[in-house]
């Protein structure tokens, strides 16, 4: 994909590309993370999120092994389980089986601790996602649900938890969709918002406002843009599964 914009979500220019090989990457012998902002160690403030959108981390967890007990306070957290299953324990007394298709979201507010570890047979992968809450200090929170994805835009995130979405201190909708190969599907943003892509797994092409060439997207790519610079999106030969953020 080849835009004219300086590179990082700070740009002004309508569209802002983050190609998968070039994210953050931390790898151990039972992790494999790609980290789509700074994170951790890895820092660069050119990358340090996009509106209210902190952390994108595509996360591959191997058997038996996982995340201990750690901290956080003052940010929404969005865990999508793509394969797999993963075991969740957390100091407001949850414990919680998380498998694939399912989605979590916590508000950790005041401060939660919790635990985030594969105790199924085989790896697993989720993407888990940071947002900046509205305001700071409310009581944490918790919600699990399964969703049916299809080919159409399913939502997971929305104020009004339209759809059976579920709600954060944030007004951000997020979608899913897994369209089939040349299926299309329609982007209409509201006004005022930015919007964020994430291509979980497959490839696609965006349509691009205005008689703009359209761009290709591939596993890993992500791509954050003003609602009146894209139009749609057509899954490539292999199908594709893709989140889409609409940030305020």
């Amino acid at each position: 994909m080849t835009t004219t914009q300086a590179p990082g979500p700070n740009a002004t220019d309508t569209l802002v590309f983050r190609p998968a090989a070039e994210r953050f990457h931390s790898q151990l012998d039972w992790l494999d993370s790609w980290h789509s902002f700074s994170f951790s160690s890895h820092y660069d403030p050119a990358w340090m999120g996009f509106g209210p959108l902190r952390v994108i981390n595509d996360d591959t967890i191997a058997a038996g092994r996982g995340f201990g007990m750690h901290p956080h306070r003052d940010m929404e957290i969005i865990t999508v389980m793509v394969e797999g299953q993963l075991n969740h324990r957390d100091s407001m007394g949850h414990a919680e089986v998380l498998r694939a298709g399912e989605v979590q979201r916590m508000s950790a507010g005041t401060g939660v601790v919790h635990s985030e570890v594969n105790e199924g047979d085989g790896p697993c992968r989720m993407l888990q996602i940071w947002i900046e809450p509205s305001e700071a200090g409310i009581a944490p929170a918790y919600e699990q649900r399964p969703f049916a994805i299809g080919a159409g835009w399913t939502p997971l995130l929305d104020p009004e938890r339209a759809g059976g979405a579920m709600a954060i201190l944030r007004p951000v909708r997020l979608w899913r969709a897994r369209p089939s190969a040349g299926e299309p599907l329609p982007i209409a943003l509201a006004a005022g918002s930015q919007g964020w892509i994430q291509l979980i797994d497959g490839s696609g092409t965006i349509q691009r406002a205005g008689g703009q060439p359209s761009a290709a997207l591939v596993r890993g790519d992500g791509l954050g843009f003003q609602p009146a610079a894209l139009t749609g999106f057509t899954a490539g030969p292999e199908g594709a599964d893709l989140l889409l953020f609409e940030l305020h």
